[in-house]
């Protein structure tokens, strides 16, 4: 990991805080941490967080598959969503299939037996 302010790859680790390793840069002697952060997640994580998505676990589920924060992959998510263009068709719909969709006016009438 490099320093941030000066870019310099020679370090020294310089402690841990919280589980956290931090490096002292040996040029400009600034202290700074080496974590992964959320944003610094690789794309395929991410990628790999939607299609589980969309094969329909839930945000803790695809969480604790990736090991991450159930709010990270909800952000993620819902990033990818803005990113989607809306889908629109112009044309008019013509044939509309409903399977088994009954539909109560009033109060449901109940058979015996059924």
């Amino acid at each position: 990991m490099d320093c941030p302010r000066c870019g310099s790859f020679r370090h020294v680790k310089s402690g841990k805080i919280q589980g956290v390793q931090h490096c002292k840069c040996k040029d400009c002697g600034r202290n700074y941490t080496v974590s992964m952060k959320s944003t610094e997640r690789s794309q395929s994580t991410k990628r790999q967080a939607l299609q589980i998505y969309l094969e329909g676990l839930g945000f803790r589920s695809i969480a604790r598959i990736l090991n991450v924060s159930h709010v990270s992959v909800y952000h993620w998510i819902r990033k990818f969503g803005t990113q989607v263009e809306a889908v629109t068709n112009d044309k008019p719909v013509e044939v509309i299939e409903l399977d088994e969709l009954h539909t109560y006016v009033g109060r449901k009438k109940t058979v015996d037996g059924f």
